[in-house]
C-alpha cells in the first residue's frame, strides 16, 4: 500500500514520531502527558481542516461539517454542542480521558495502512512501505527526516510541522529521537513560538501537565481487606476454581482488594475487566516482572530470562524469538505433528482407562520434544516437571519453605536439566542438523552465538528445559478440552464432523486449518480456555506509584493480577458457568473485551498463543476422528488442582469406548 504524507493525520504523525522501536511502544511519556498531547493533535488537525479556530484565549467552531474521520468527528461534535465558549486548555482537560480510544484507533488505522505491524502483547514495529511513491523507507524515517530539516537548519516549517514539533516538545522526548546540541534546542524553542495554533495548544498541554491535582484527586480510597473466614468458606475454593474465587471476591470487595495472610505481607489483587485494561494499557510503565521472578531463575543458574525481563531487552528478545513460537512454524511441521500424535494414539486400547493428566502430558511432550528440541525426552519429562513445579511453588508462590527444593529427590531431579541440555547440544551440531527444519533449540543456540549478552550460556538451561515443561500447560489444556468434549456428546459430534471433513481424504496441510474449516473447534477451545484457564493469575511488582480504580498502589507493592477472574463475571460473560461456544459469534463477540484473558496481559502475554491454538486444534480433531472417549468414572465431577497452575484433579480418567478409524502402523 502506498501512503502519501497528505493521508496521515497529526495524531498518526505524532504516533510515528513517538514510537520507540527498541521497546515496541512509545518513548517514555507519562500517561497523562501522552493523553494531553494526543488531544492537542486532534484539536490541531481540526484547526488545519478549518473546523475550529483557536488562539490563546478561546476555541471556536467555524464549521461543524463532519470530516469523515471517525477519530476527529466525535470530538468535533462535542465541541460544537458545548453551550459555552471554552479555550483549548479546557478541551484538552475535558477530552484527555478519551485519549486512549484515540490512540487505539490511530494505531489500528496505521496497522490497516500497513505502516505499523502489531505484535502480541500490544507491541508495534514499523513495517517497510512505499512512501510518497518514490523511495523505499518507513513513514517514521520520512517524518524524522522532514522534521530534522527544520531543527538543524534555518528552513521555516509549515504550520503542520510546527505543530508536530510543539507537541513532541511537550512530551519532552526530543533527546530520545535526535542528538541535540544547544543550537538545536534553541531552534526547537524558537519554532514552538512561531505558530499561534501550536503555541496555544502546547501552552494548554503544559499548563494541564503542570496540574498534578487533576491526576491525583481520588487517592483516598483505602484498599479493602478480604476476611480470611469468607475466603476459606468460598465454595469455589474447595473445588480449586481460582478464577471463580476471585470473581466472587471482586463482586463483594471491588476490583482492587487485599488478602492479609498471617506472618506475610499483604497480597494485593486486581480482578476485573477494567483492571485488565489498565494492566494491558499502563502496566509497562508501572509494573515489572524481574523482582518476583529472580529467585526462580537463579534455581537454573540463569539471569534475565524472557519471563523476567522488562522494557527494551524484553521486547528485543521477544521479537527475536517470536518466529520460533509462530503458527507459521507449526504449519510447516504438520507431518511431524501427525506422526507423533498417531504414535501416541496407537497405544490406546478399546475398553482400557488411562490417567487423564499423565496421558495428555506425555502425548504433548512427545510432540514438543520433537518439534522444539529434536530429542526424545519421555524418560525424563516427569522429573523435569516435578522439579519446575516444586520451584514455582517454593520461589514464586512462596507456599513451601525453600529447603523443600533441596531434598534428595529434588536434587536428583534437578540433574535432569543438564541431561536434557547435553542431549540438545549433541543433536544440534552442524552435521546433525543438516537438512533438518529449524527448531526452537536452533533459534536459542543461534541467538546465544550472535548475542551472548542477550542470551548468555547460563540461560540456556532454563530456556531449553522451559520449552519442554510447556508440556504441562499445553497438556493440561488438552486434558480440559478432552473432558469438555467427552462430557458433552452433542459437541463431540460437531467436532467429529469437522475432523472427518479434514482427515477423511488424507492428512490436511497446515493451511487447511482455516477459520471456516475449524469454526466449531476454535470456538470450543476458546470456551475451554475461558472456563478452564491454565494460568489464571500473574504477578508483578509496582516500580512507579500508580492509581488503579481509585486506589493508589505504592512502589514495591506485589500485585497478583487475577486476569481470568473476569471469565466468571456476569457483566463480561452472561451465565458464566455455562459452557457456550456461541459466545464468540457475532453479535455477541464476548471475547472482544479485556475480560477475556487466558493468555495473560500486556508485554508478557503468552508468546506462543497462536501455536498453542493450532496444536490444540490438531490434537482434539485427531482424537475425535479416531476415537470415542468417555469420562471415567462416569459420575466424575470436575475438580481442579490449582497449584502451581490449573489442571483437572488426578482422579480424572478417560476410557476408550470406540476406535472409529485405523491408525497407520509406525
Amino acid at each position: 500500500m502506498t501512503v502519501t504524507a497528505a493521508q496521515l493525520s497529526l495524531p498518526e504523525e505524532l504516533v510515528l514520531m513517538l514510537l520507540n522501536e527498541e521497546t515496541g511502544y512509545f518513548h517514555q511519556v507519562q500517561g497523562w502527558e501522552l493523553n494531553c498531547a494526543f488531544v492537542g493533535a486532534v484539536l490541531a488537525e481540526l484547526s488545519l481542516l478549518e473546523r475550529i479556530d483557536t488562539d490563546m484565549d478561546s476555541l471556536l467552531v467555524v464549521d461543524r461539517t463532519e470530516t469523515g474521520n471517525p477519530i476527529l468527528d466525535p470530538i468535533l461534535t462535542q465541541i460544537a454542542d458545548e453551550p459555552e465558549q471554552r479555550n483549548a486548555q479546557f478541551w484538552i482537560e475535558r477530552l484527555a480521558g478519551q485519549a486512549e480510544s484515540v490512540i487505539d484507533s490511530t494505531l489500528d488505522h496505521l496497522v490497516h495502512l500497513k505502516i505499523l505491524r502489531h505484535h502480541d502483547g500490544d507491541f508495534w514495529t514499523l513495517a517497510p512501505v512505499q512512501y510518497d511513491g518514490s523511495t523505499e523507507e518507513t513513514p517514521h524515517e520520512f517524518i524524522k527526516a522532514r522534521i530534522s530539516k527544520f531543527i538543524y537548519s534555518s528552513v521555516i516549517p509549515d504550520p503542520r510541522d510546527m505543530i508536530i514539533i510543539c507537541l513532541v516538545n511537550t512530551c519532552d522526548v526530543w533527546r530520545f529521537i535526535f542528538e541535540l546540541d544547544d543550537e538545536a534546542e534553541e531552534r526547537i524553542k524558537f519554532i514552538c513560538k512561531m505558530d499561534l495554533i501550536g503555541r496555544s495548544i502546547a501552552a494548554a498541554v503544559e499548563h494541564t501537565v503542570a496540574s498534578p491535582l487533576l491526576r491525583r484527586s481520588s487517592l483516598n480510597k483505602q484498599i479493602p481487606t478480604v476476611s480470611l473466614g469468607r475466603l476459606l468458606l468460598n465454595p469455589h475454593l474447595r473445588k480449586g476454581n481460582i478464577p471463580a474465587v476471585f470473581a466472587d471476591l471482586a463482586k463483594q470487595y471491588g476490583p482492587v482488594f487485599q488478602i492479609c495472610p498471617p506472618f506475610k505481607r499483604p497480597m494485593i489483587f486486581l480482578a476485573s475487566s477494567q483492571t485488565n485494561h489498565w494492566v494491558q494499557r499502563h502496566g509497562r510503565l508501572h509494573l515489572r516482572a524481574s523482582d518476583y521472578f529472580s529467585g526462580f531463575e537463579k534455581i537454573y543458574g540463569a539471569h534475565g530470562v524472557l519471563p523476567s525481563l522488562d522494557g527494551g531487552d524484553h521486547f528485543r528478545l521477544r521479537k527475536a524469538m517470536s518466529p520460533a513460537f509462530s503458527r507459521d512454524r507449526l504449519e510447516g511441521q504438520m507431518d511431524q505433528v501427525y506422526h507423533q500424535v498417531r504414535k501416541n494414539l496407537s497405544s490406546w486400547k478399546v475398553e482400557d482407562s488411562y490417567s487423564a493428566r499423565r496421558l495428555c502430558r506425555l502425548m504433548v511432550n512427545a510432540q514438543l520434544s520433537s518439534l522444539f528440541l529434536g530429542v526424545d525426552s519421555q524418560d525424563i519429562i516427569d522429573d523435569l516437571i516435578a522439579f519446575k513445579e516444586r520451584a514455582l511453588i517454593t520461589h514464586i508462590m512462596e507456599a513451601l519453605p525453600k529447603f523443600m527444593l533441596n531434598t534428595p529427590g529434588m536434587k536428583r531431579r534437578s540433574k535432569v536439566v543438564d541431561t536434557l541440555l547435553q542431549r540438545v547440544q549433541s543433536s544440534h551440531t552442524p552435521a546433525q542438523r543438516a537438512g533438518c527444519p529449524r527448531d526452537l533449540a536452533d533459534d536459542w543456540l543461534s541467538l546465544h552465538a550472535s548475542d551472548p549478552q542477550l542470551v548468555p550460556e547460563a540461560n540456556l538451561r532454563f530456556a531449553l528445559s522451559a520449552a519442554l515443561v510447556a508440556s504441562v500447560y499445553l497438556g493440561d489444556a488438552l486434558n480440559f478440552a478432552i473432558y469438555a468434549m467427552a462430557s458433552q456428546p452433542s459437541l463431540y459430534e460437531k467436532l467429529r464432523s469437522e475432523a472427518d471433513a479434514l482427515f477423511d481424504n488424507g492428512d490436511p496441510l497446515g493451511a487447511d486449518f482455516t477459520p471456516e474449516a475449524i469454526d466449531v473447534t476454535h470456538r470450543f477451545l476458546m470456551e475451554c480456555l475461558r472456563l478452564y484457564p491454565i494460568v489464571p493469575m500473574s504477578m508483578r511488582d509496582v516500580m512507579n506509584t500508580c492509581v488503579v480504580e481509585g486506589h493508589e498502589l505504592p512502589v514495591g507493592s506485589r500485585l497478583h493480577i487475577a486476569q481470568t477472574a473476569a471469565h466468571y463475571m456476569e457483566e463480561d460473560f452472561p451465565d458464566p458457568y455455562t459452557f457456550d461456544i456461541d459466545r464468540y459469534l457475532p453479535p455477541r463477540n464476548e471475547h472482544r473485551s479485556h475480560g477475556y484473558a487466558p493468555y495473560g496481559l500486556g508485554t508478557h502475554r503468552c508468546l506462543g498463543s497462536n501455536w498453542l491454538n493450532l496444536q490444540l486444534a490438531v490434537n482434539i480433531l485427531m482424537i475425535a476422528h479416531h476415537f470415542t472417549i468417555e469420562v471415567h468414572p462416569t459420575n466424575y465431577k470436575l475438580r481442579f488442582s490449582p497449584l502451581p497452575s490449573m489442571k483437572p484433579s488426578k482422579k480424572l480418567k478417560y476410557r476408550i469406548a470406540e476406535q472409529r478409524h485405523e491408525l497407520p502402523v509406525h
